[in-house]
């Protein structure tokens, strides 16, 4: 009965994107919110503290009068739009079981030169990423799992093989704030300032991705010559890529088309294309309507703790961003030294936060909040957005109770905290100076922009 409700509320906010309905999408927050609270049960432990603190912070500040109905209303209409963005793009998972190239992906992507191994995995993984989401960690991942298992691969060589394979996938999904329209970072972004657009941060996001890249490439590129001699070759095209090909082009042509046509956001034509393509896809495949719709249910209900991180995420963002006294940066903002002093405090709090357990959507939701109202008294947005979409990079990275990082720790067997320290800790190091610099660029750009 959940999984219906939630995927009820998934469509709900939809159609309230498309109509621009705000009450119609607050009804959608609450039943996002109502499906998390009854089936609290089955969510995980973080999921479940970080929902329950978000409606007592909502509630105690409701109760003592520090938020109005207006920013009630916004804050459910918040939290539906992220559990909603999350929920849609899922979606997309559901072609994973349908498709042999996807199952097989290692042997695939370990094939050619293997100096150009890691850059292959990075950008195929920021790739398959931007349509999958979550699910690229757990197509890799657990493709990865079988894949070692079949093979009898242990010990120290399964290690290299998951510190090669693994950690790149998951510095290849950290790349998606940076590049990618239907990253949560962009669409949290880009609701809260209409003003600024996924084009805008696209050439700096590049550029960071590149310099990212190139960092890891030169830590891990000796790893991969072992694994790659171990891989098994792939002789042609496997069944099904074409299709696979075809049907994540007909996504992005869509998402096009909505935007040309309705002046939607990229993130919001995401939402809506990513389901529309794979439950037609479904359909013609299965020729029957519930099969189809309990599949989709189901894949959705799956990622109930992740939408309910996010539900509660924007309820904090909202709330916490409203009681903030925005006004205090207000003579900080005005000056180009101010503006990157925020930027790169903003870039910062989100890895450091999400080191002690603060998931870096909480903390961007807060930031998101309150960068309207320093917008409105002069401050130059690009260099803070550019900053902050770096710094949720980064948090992906290093956040060890991140879905991603658990992902990858659950199917690597690997406590969290190796992956999120020891494996990404040098990366870090060495990558943010060069990222600071490329922020302090953008900063002395802006004006001009």
């Amino acid at each position: 009965m959940l999984q219906w409700l939630v995927s009820l509320a998934v469509v709900t906010e939809l159609v309230a994107i498309c109509l621009e309905h705000r009450q119609l999408s607050a009804l959608a927050g609450l039943m996002f919110v109502a499906a998390f609270l009854v089936g609290a049960g089955r969510l995980q432990g973080y999921a479940r503290m970080l929902l329950v603190v978000a409606l007592v912070v909502l509630g105690g500040l409701a109760w003592r009068g520090s938020l109005d109905t207006a920013q009630l209303l916004k804050a459910a209409s918040d939290a539906a739009f992220y559990s909603a963005f999350l929920g849609s793009l899922g979606m997309m998972q559901c072609l994973v079981r349908r498709f042999e190239v996807l199952r097989r992906i290692h042997d695939v992507l370990l094939g050619g030169k293997p100096i150009l191994l890691y850059p292959k995995y990075a950008l195929v993984s920021c790739g398959v990423a931007t349509v999958l989401s979550f699910g690229m960690m757990n197509l890799l991942c657990g493709s990865l799992s079988e894949t070692l298992r079949e093979r009898g691969i242990t010990g120290e060589s399964r290690l290299q093989w998951l510190r090669s394979v693994l950690i790149s996938a998951l510095r290849g999904f950290a790349l998606v704030p940076l590049v990618a329209p239907t990253s949560v970072a962009v669409a949290i972004l880009t609701r809260e300032l209409p003003q600024l657009s996924w084009s805008q941060l696209l050439p700096f996001g590049v550029v960071a991705a590149i310099l990212m890249v190139l960092i890891g490439w030169v830590l891990e590129q000796r790893r991969f010559r072992k694994v790659s001699s171990e891989r098994i070759a792939v002789e042609g095209w496997l069944p099904g890529t074409g299709r696979l090909l075809f049907l994540i082009l007909l996504v992005f042509t869509v998402m096009a088309g909505l935007v040309a046509t309705t002046g939607f956001k990229v993130s919001v034509a995401a939402m809506l294309s990513v389901p529309t393509v794979t439950l037609v896809y479904m359909l013609w495949q299965e020729r029957e309507l519930m099969p189809v719709l309990k599949e989709g249910a189901g894949q959705v209900w799956g990622m109930q703790n992740e939408m309910a991180i996010f539900a509660a995420s924007a309820i904090l963002g909202v709330a916490l961003s409203a009681v903030i006294p925005a006004d205090a940066l207000a003579g900080l903002v005005a000056t180009g030294g101010g503006v990157f002093l925020v930027a790169v405090v903003g870039m910062l709090m989100l890895p450091m936060f999400s080191m002690i357990g603060i998931i870096p959507i909480t903390v961007l939701s807060v930031q998101a909040g309150l960068l309207p109202q320093l917008v409105a008294e002069g401050m130059e947005l690009l260099p803070v957005a550019v900053a902050l979409v770096i710094g949720f990079s980064l948090a992906m990275m290093l956040s060890p109770f991140g879905p991603s990082v658990m992902l990858l720790s659950r199917f690597g067997q690997i406590s969290r905290w190796v992956v999120a320290f020891r494996w990404n800790g040098l990366f870090a190091l060495i990558a943010l100076p060069v990222l600071l610099v490329l922020t302090a660029l953008v900063a002395w750009l802006a004006p001009g922009q």
